[in-house]
């Protein structure tokens, strides 16, 4: 293991849901709000929220996360009606706001972490996000910790391609060898991020269809609550 000199984080999933999916987050609104559907049905539903939500400009540069949200649950509903599954427009509110209090519990959580943190190292953002991702960063008051962010939406390029990761440490301007990556997702963030020469650190949590239930070669370490980052960063110096 190299000197960790400064840190590269994930967004969504990592700092605003510890470790869950946000399909799964989205998910269990869906079932407080008694959606009778299936899990297929909603999966099918999220993925097509997600398609067009990067082929069209659905988001703006200004929009916060719960705005965010209120497109993705409309476009999952879109989807659904054309499955003949009969749905409350209100719901669609309701989810999202529910989705939006895991974010800001979670990103209030954070903030202190990465307060700390960021005494002692550089950090920059890297995410697959959709434009706005400094105006979510500002309305949960994070925004100040990163010294750059890397969005997909901005650079045209999009996790799980190394280069994006690639561009976070050539903007942290540091030896891959000494960034710390630190995400959510196996195939999205270890993977990639292990190519670029990064150290890995992967939050594990309710991944989505099981997707993250592999093998961990590629994560230097893995940990399973936000509140220990700082913690296990410490303990990884003093044993190095």
């Amino acid at each position: 293991m190299q000197e960790i000199k400064g840190l590269i984080f994930d967004y969504g999933g990592t700092l605003d849901s510890n470790g869950q999916h946000w399909a799964a987050v989205i998910w269990n609104s869906y079932k407080k709000t008694n959606i009778e559907i299936s899990r297929e049905q909603f999966n099918e539903a999220y993925v097509y929220a997600e398609r067009k939500m990067a082929l069209q400009p659905i988001i703006l540069p200004n929009y916060s996360f719960l705005q965010v949200l209120k497109a993705k649950v409309t476009a999952q509903f879109e989807y659904l009606k054309t499955q003949n599954i009969d749905l409350n427009q209100n719901w669609i509110n309701l989810i999202a706001e529910d989705g939006y209090t895991v974010a800001k519990r979670n990103t209030r959580i954070s903030k202190p972490i990465l307060e700390n943190l960021n005494t002692k190292y550089p950090i920059v953002m890297v995410s697959n996000f959709y434009g706005n991702l400094t105006a979510v960063l500002r309305d949960f008051e994070i925004d100040h910790h990163f010294s750059d962010i890397v969005e997909s939406a901005v650079v045209g390029i999009r996790k799980p391609a190394p280069a994006i990761y690639a561009l976070g440490v050539k903007k942290i301007n540091l030896k891959p060898e000494n960034c710390l990556v630190i995400g959510d997702s196996y195939a999205k963030d270890m993977i990639p991020a292990k190519q670029c020469g990064c150290q890995t650190l992967w939050l594990k949590g309710e991944g989505w269809n099981d997707e993250e239930n592999i093998n961990n070669e590629h994560a230097d370490r893995i940990f399973y609550d936000i509140n220990d980052l700082e913690a296990i960063i410490g303990n990884w110096l003093a044993n190095k």
